[in-house]
């Protein structure tokens, strides 16, 4: 692949990656710094709609799979862009030697990064579903609020997941 416009499509894409998986790895943290188990930070009226310590547990593990989830596909992302940036600067080549970017590595790379970001969503959803039941009950107690909350986020996000899959799955087999 010429070190020309093409791969100004692919840094642009990678920039994109990152820059979400930044804002999402901020919201894994501030999750993180909440503390499930305060009783003041409750909505729940009937005791035995709590949840108990099973529901804090998945929730600080979803976090940290999250976390972990959208870390590794930044650094795929950013390890990409640093290649090819390093390829298409002339000051790291002798005079006459033109550096290739292996297409088949970088979507490849790109498709492990999106991966990585999927995960991380899917991640980031499930540990929200645990701060609903912790704010507003369990889901075995069948409140509307509860359900509420988490019906359109089990619907939205998976289907925004799935158009995310459709458009990275068309561009690593085009071309």
């Amino acid at each position: 692949m010429p070190s020309g416009g093409g791969t100004s499509v692919h840094i642009t894409a990678l920039d994109g990656i990152v820059n979400v998986n930044s804002l999402f790895t901020l919201a894994v943290f501030l999750g993180l710094t909440w503390n499930p188990t305060d009783p003041t930070n409750s909505l729940i009226d009937n005791p035995s709609c709590n949840p108990g310590p099973k529901v804090a547990e998945d929730l600080i593990a979803f976090h940290v799979y999250s976390f972990s989830s959208f870390l590794f596909s930044s650094l795929i992302a950013v390890g990409l862009k640093q290649g090819i940036r390093i390829c298409r600067s002339p000051s790291y080549h002798p005079v006459g030697f033109l550096c290739r970017i292996n297409r088949s590595v970088l979507r490849v790379g790109m498709l492990v990064s999106g991966v990585g970001s999927v995960c991380g969503c899917g991640f980031l959803m499930l540990a929200l579903i645990n701060v609903v039941q912790i704010k507003l009950g369990t889901l075995g107690c069948g409140s509307s609020h509860t359900y509420a909350a988490i019906v359109p986020l089990v619907i939205f996000v998976p289907a925004a997941l799935l158009i995310y899959i459709c458009i990275v799955l068309y561009a690593f087999f085009s071309r």
